[in-house]
């Protein structure tokens, strides 16, 4: 019985011969990609710049009320 293309014999049966593997990103991989994005988003930042302070004094609470 001759062996079809693409396969091999292997003792009284047939099998597909392995496939070249490509290399692709499981799941909990792309996960830790994203957590690592989102934490150094979050603890690092993705820029210099700070947060926007007021340039207007805000007035004291506790200055005196005229009378």
């Amino acid at each position: 019985m001759p062996v079809p293309e693409g396969h091999h014999r292997v003792r009284s049966h047939t099998r597909r011969n392995p496939r070249p593997s490509t290399k692709k990103m499981s799941g909990w991989t792309i996960t830790g990609l994203c957590a690592a994005v989102w934490l150094w988003g979050h603890f690092i930042g993705f820029s210099d710049t700070g947060t926007p302070t007021s340039t207007t004094p805000a007035p004291a609470a506790s200055a005196p009320a005229a009378h």
